[in-house]
């Protein structure tokens, strides 16, 4: 008998907001256990955080953008990832 998996998730938040030469690009990471942690600093670029994520065995499931041009820019890019429970 197959032996069903069982999944945990997450969520990558981008988030750029600007107006001219003015802007800031944040990500945040929604862990499984319902954390929300600043991971800014560990890289300038989605692929960077989706690589690291990789590297901890998380896989890209689905992504999703929400961008806004009405006044400044604002743009949301979500990454929602899944691996399988240890």
């Amino acid at each position: 008998m197959d032996r069903m998996i069982a999944w945990e998730y997450a969520l990558l938040v981008r988030r750029y907001q600007g107006q001219g030469r003015n802007f800031h690009v944040s990500f945040i990471w929604y862990g499984p256990e319902g954390s929300r942690t600043d991971i800014t600093a560990y890289g300038d670029t989605a692929i960077a955080h989706l690589n690291r994520a990789g590297r901890e065995g998380w896989e890209l499931v689905s992504a999703a953008e929400d961008v806004n041009n009405v006044q400044g820019s604002t743009e949301v890019h979500r990454y929602h990832l899944k691996r399988p429970l240890a």
